[in-house]
């Protein structure tokens, strides 16, 4: 072999051996244990888990977050909801279905609009959206209803989505009673 080959290849070797010692050097050095219990931890649901098929549900009665809601407050809430959905009477469909007089109206119940599968599915045996429904469909809209259309990840604050509920209970010709505490 050639001396310059000799050297490059010697120069390699010795190479790899001081990184493989520093290496193992600094691992006996520095070693940390695994702590015994994370800092945080993931929850992520399986798809076959029981709890993930099941909707969330709120953990406060809709009645008694209403009983503290305030339409004007859901009226900004609506502001969310307004660049898919109309609020004013007579206003027509956008992406999504008008919502004037929304509570207390069928499910899936607007002749012209054409609505997903999942929520055709949902509106089957005369569901209502009431208070309860509502509540729910606005706190996890997929899952509450499989295979809707609609891509919004809900309102996770209580107040908020009483609020909301308040205002398009209010926003109707005919508002329903609120439930009793």
């Amino acid at each position: 072999m050639n001396s310059k080959l000799n050297m490059a290849v010697g120069a390699l070797l010795g190479t790899v051996f001081v990184v493989m010692t520093v290496s193992i050097a600094s691992e006996g050095l520095f070693h940390s244990e695994n702590p015994e219990k994370p800092g945080y931890v993931i929850a992520a649901a399986e798809s076959g888990d029981a709890a993930a098929a099941a909707p969330e549900a709120a953990a406060v009665p809709i009645a008694e977050l209403l009983a503290t809601a305030d339409p004007a407050k859901g009226q900004v809430v609506f502001k969310k909801c307004q660049a898919c959905h109309n609020g004013e009477k007579g206003a027509g469909n956008k992406v999504g279905p008008h919502l004037y007089g929304v509570v207390g109206r069928a499910v899936a119940s607007i002749a012209d609009f054409n609505y997903s599968g999942g929520m055709k599915t949902f509106a089957e045996g005369g569901t209502v959206w009431d208070f309860e429904h509502l509540n729910s469909f606005l706190l996890a809209p997929k899952a509450l209803v499989k295979g809707t259309a609609m891509g919004f990840a809900g309102i996770k604050k209580d107040d908020e989505r009483a609020n909301l509920i308040a205002y398009l209970n209010a926003n109707s010709d005919s508002p329903l009673p609120l439930p009793a505490k």
